[in-house]
């Protein structure tokens, strides 16, 4: 039977789920919309990224709203969010509208990459919290899988408008999502720093917290002000730290490859089949990667598989630069090529970058560093899915220079990681505010 921290961890990262399902389940859709609403290529790239303008506000506020009213309260409107994006898109047929449900399942999406997170990590023994924030990111990629499958299984079924049973069977695991929310508690930081200890005590105790009493005065002493302000001096390197990492992971064009997956398969001449079903095999290389990460993240720590996976990914983005460069004889292993390359991200970026930022923070100003962290990945990955279809199909070569760009990127990666990431593996979340200066 699993350990209580375990399982309320697991039920907060079905978070993570919805978050994958939300960010892909579109790829399956998207050029149905573009014809059904004759758009252009920038207005396609508008459509698919809308939902992405709704991801930076989610990320931008959440860390505020969660450290107004608890973690546990926002992720159950965050849940009801999911619940409105996923029937208002399966219903609607103006694309005005479809804009606006799109921005509102983003919104759902943007914060619960900041809440989640936040709260497994603030209910879990330093011993287990790099595996349990790394659940997060587990869900997101079996998210993406199941969404690469229902599009797939509506395409072959031929149902009448399918894409709406893509984009609204998400309705299913959010509700679900809402149910078991309801029997998580309350983070018992939140609670401390907010002066309802006596709730944080029997906690913190289910927790496994043997020494209920010094946890309290760890988590008081780490806070001289709660009320805080994140941009300060003394701030400067977890700041520095989490938006470089949120940055370079959308660098990589990985959601330029997840949102535009089909696309990608029929620019290298797959047929519309097989352009469908080769995602799933990414989605899979995806949760195998990220599975196998989550069993050695808290032996190897997070700097040794994030300078492992950059040498991955730089190899294999060059070998799909190659495979767009004009020589027809590269197209015939994209997939392969695609596989490497996001079974090295799974086993880096996707798995680090979520426990990284949760826990680089001091107590005092986690809301905040979070909601930064996931408003630059969310920023930059605006920006990455907007351009990408302008530039791939705008060009001759322009897929190309797109994968010889994120290769470029993930050079100057392995240069950050290795000459000033540090290591968090095992560590409080208070000891990793001394180590770096800021106690």
């Amino acid at each position: 039977m699993l350990s209580y921290p375990v399982r309320i961890a697991l039920i907060a990262a079905l978070g993570g789920f919805l978050f994958g399902f939300e960010t892909v389940v579109i790829s399956g859709a998207e050029q149905t919309l573009e014809h059904l609403w004759q758009l252009s290529k920038l207005s396609q790239g508008f459509t698919v990224s809308s939902s992405i303008f709704g991801t930076i506000l989610g990320s931008l506020f959440a860390g505020a709203q969660a450290k107004k009213y608890g973690r546990k309260k926002v992720l159950q409107v965050l849940a009801i969010l999911f619940i409105i994006a996923a029937l208002g898109c399966a219903f609607v047929s103006a694309w005005g509208l479809f804009i606006c449900f799109r921005i509102i399942g983003g919104l759902a999406v943007g914060a619960s990459s900041v809440v989640a997170p936040m709260y497994i990590s603030e209910i879990s023994p330093a011993a287990l919290r790099g595996r349990l924030a790394g659940s997060f990111q587990v869900n997101i990629v079996a998210g993406i899988v199941v969404a690469y499958l229902t599009n797939y299984l509506f395409t072959h079924l031929q149902l009448v408008d399918s894409w709406r049973w893509m984009l609204g069977v998400m309705v299913v695991p959010s509700g679900l999502f809402a149910i078991l929310l309801l029997s998580i508690p309350e983070s018992p930081r939140w609670l401390i720093l907010n002066n309802r200890e006596s709730q944080a005590l029997p906690i913190l105790q289910r927790l496994g917290e043997s020494n209920t009493n010094a946890a309290v005065t760890a988590i008081r002493e780490s806070v001289k002000e709660h009320q805080e302000s994140l941009f300060q001096r003394r701030y400067t390197k977890p700041i520095v730290y989490a938006m470089l990492l949120a940055m370079f992971n959308q660098l990589s064009g990985i959601n330029a490859i997840l949102y535009y997956a089909p696309r990608i398969f029929e620019l290298a001449g797959f047929s519309k089949s097989q352009s469908f079903s080769q995602p799933i095999y990414i989605g899979v290389a995806n949760l195998i990667c990220t599975l196998l990460a989550m069993t050695i993240i808290d032996k190897f720590g997070r700097k040794k598989l994030l300078i492992i996976g950059s040498f991955g990914m730089i190899f294999f983005l060059s070998l799909t630069a190659w495979a767009f460069s004009g020589d027809p004889s590269g197209n015939n292993h994209l997939l392969l090529y695609l596989i490497g390359f996001i079974a090295f991200f799974a086993f880096s970026q996707g798995a680090v970058i979520w426990v990284f930022i949760s826990e680089i923070f001091p107590n005092a100003v986690r809301s905040q560093g979070g909601s930064l962290g996931s408003s630059t990945h969310w920023i930059m990955a605006w920006i990455i899915t907007t351009v990408f279809p302008y530039i791939v199909e705008g060009h001759q070569l322009g897929g190309f220079y797109s994968f010889v760009f994120f290769a470029i990127m993930m050079f100057l990666q392995l240069i950050f990681i290795w000459r000033a990431m540090p290591e968090t593996k095992g560590r409080t979340l208070e000891e990793i505010q001394k180590d770096l200066g800021i106690a």
